[in-house]
């Protein structure tokens, strides 16, 4: 999709180099502004105490470089971000740096802060070589709501700071039963990171899915019945743009899954139905002493603190059903888990326009510079943030699909607020996705179908009989379908002057086969009458232009 790009804000931010180049405050500021619009999508995992975010974020990453115990190091927010060889740095208030030894016990990363109080670190930096972190920096939070307020206040003043933007792009909310206190967070993040456009840049995971149906087999089903039930909450939905059950301790389990693991399910697998019933009725009754497997009570707790209750019955149903290798398990298990669904998510809605999510943040904080700190010049500086949020269609995109999920909706027919939120990008921003094509569908097919579908917006977005608030919702698919159809728009190489030539002294050339790479307005080999219409043509799209510029007005960025 077309849009802003790095490319404009690194103009702007020299630019205001410029401007501040006396000023040694706002150079570094500039200067963190600059590395944060070059450095992959900050995406923040957040949620109230015991929500399993450290599990979660093991499970993206597929290692368990986060402490999920509760040391002093899960009360500190934690930056996960790609780095050739392992290093871990705290960042102290006082601005000093300090690195500690890298140390793992049985394949988990061990932090400690080498005697540092944990009062006295503003945040921890892992570098860890992981091909997952080379598109993606995950940042672990302190639990919100927590019995320590200075433990909340570190989660708070990171994410939600009053007076600056969001140090996050998006967030990754895990919630165990929906809380006011999730709902607060929630609003506080989305007036802070995305302003009054009301953007919405979060997803919320139904955490712990497998405890929903108390460990049964089905529990995801029950889960996933009940994540759809909080999309559609009044409260929730316009805070969110989706939710997907995940299973964390399953999939963290299986993405670091053992051999000797596996042997241990399959003995499980292998016992009589009875027997197997029996031992995996509750936590207490398989984890006790038994005659009924060669395995050890330490073995089986194992198994339970790494699986779940849910997750060791899941690994035997499975290798009951035709599973016969390790690899395959942890493969079925993941599936199963919600994480495929939720690193779908992530990429359709977040990744994909990483880019104008980097920059929202990237100019607020530069706006808050020279609004703070004003001075001769910054007029331009001002300008170039005006141009580049003028072209942020995307944040609208997700204001939209925002509104959709709230309990009042669109203002428009279920059919049309369905193909609106396809459109803009609900189900992936991919062109054919959005113009409900297979991925088989070439470009001459989606060009039709996007002239076909502007047509239809066009005229709904005309007509008197549609209400104000449709038309705000047209004029939002619109602008997403002229950029696909630019996007898929095919390259014009322009004619050299002797091919150019050779064309009009051919005399075989028919008229309707010639074509003049002529300039915008110029009438070459046309008649009066077609010149006529096609002036008529560009009036009628600066009309349209002037109807659309007061909803292009609104600055997305606020």
């Amino acid at each position: 999709m077309n849009g802003p790009t790095k490319e404009d804000a690194e103009v702007l931010l020299r630019t205001a180099a410029v401007v501040y180049e006396d000023d040694a405050a706002a150079q570094t500021v500039i200067a963190e502004l600059e590395r944060r619009l070059h450095e992959p999508l900050r995406l923040a995992i957040a949620g109230m105490v015991k929500a399993g975010k450290s599990t979660l974020l093991n499970a993206l990453l597929g290692e368990q470089i986060a402490p999920t115990d509760a040391g002093e190091c899960t009360r500190l927010v934690t930056w996960y971000r790609y780095s050739a060889t392992p290093t871990i740095t705290l960042h102290l208030h006082t601005g000093e740096l300090r690195r500690v030894p890298v140390r793992r016990e049985r394949g988990r990363l061990l932090i400690h802060l080498g005697g540092v109080p944990a009062e006295d670190v503003e945040w921890i930096d892992v570098g860890w070589p992981l091909d997952g972190l080379k598109s993606l920096i995950l940042i672990d939070t302190p639990g919100i709501a927590s019995l320590s307020e200075a433990t909340s206040e570190r989660t708070t003043r990171f994410l939600t700071p009053e007076e600056s933007p969001s140090s996050a792009d998006a967030v990754v909310y895990l919630m165990r039963h929906l809380h006011a206190s999730d709902v607060k967070f929630l609003e506080a993040f989305r007036d802070t990171a995305a302003g009054v456009a009301q953007t919405v840049c979060a997803v919320g995971v139904l955490s712990r899915s497998d405890e929903i149906g108390s460990g049964r087999i089905d529990s995801l089903l029950s889960a996933g019945k009940v994540a759809r039930r909080y999309e559609r909450d009044g409260d929730l939905a316009s805070l969110v743009l989706g939710v997907v059950p995940v299973a964390g301790l399953v999939a963290e389990g299986a993405r670091t899954l053992r051999e000797s693991e596996y042997t241990a399910f399959r003995e499980l697998a292998g016992l009589e139905r009875a027997d197997r019933e029996r031992l995996l009725i509750s936590a207490d009754r398989f984890t006790g002493e038994s005659d009924t497997t060669t395995l050890s009570s330490a073995e089986r707790r194992s198994l339970l603190s790494r699986f779940g209750l849910f997750g060791v019955r899941l690994a035997t149903a499975l290798i009951r059903g035709g599973v016969d290798s390790s690899s395959e398990l942890a493969d079925a298990m993941v599936r199963q888990s919600g994480l495929v669904e939720l690193r779908q998510f992530v990429n359709d809605q977040f990744r994909t326009r990483a880019t104008t999510l980097k920059l929202r943040g990237v100019l607020l904080a530069l706006e808050k510079l020279i609004r703070d700190n004003p001075r001769d010049g910054v007029d331009e500086v001002r300008a170039g943030i005006e141009k580049i949020s003028a072209a942020a269609h995307t944040l609208r995109e997700l204001a939209l699909l925002a509104d959709a999920r709230s309990e009042e909706g669109l203002a428009l027919s279920a059919q049309d607020a369905a193909e609106a939120q396809l459109i803009v990008g609900g189900s992936g921003t991919p062109a054919h996705v959005r113009l409900g094509l297979p991925d088989t569908a070439d470009a001459e097919t989606m060009r039709a179908q996007v002239d076909a579908k502007l047509a239809a917006w066009r005229s709904l977005a005309e007509s008197p009989l549609t209400e104000r608030a449709a038309v705000g919702v047209c004029r939002v698919v619109i602008r997403s379908l002229d950029e696909i159809s630019a996007d898929l728009a095919p390259a014009v190489e322009p004619a050299s002057p002797a091919s150019e030539v050779a064309a009009a002294d051919d005399s075989l050339v028919g008229a309707a086969d010639v074509v003049l790479p002529g300039r915008p307005g110029d009438g070459l080999g046309e008649s009066a009458e077609q010149q006529g219409d096609q002036r008529k043509s560009r009036l009628g799209r600066k009309k349209k232009e002037k109807r659309f510029a007061a909803f292009a007005e609104r600055h997305p960025f606020h």
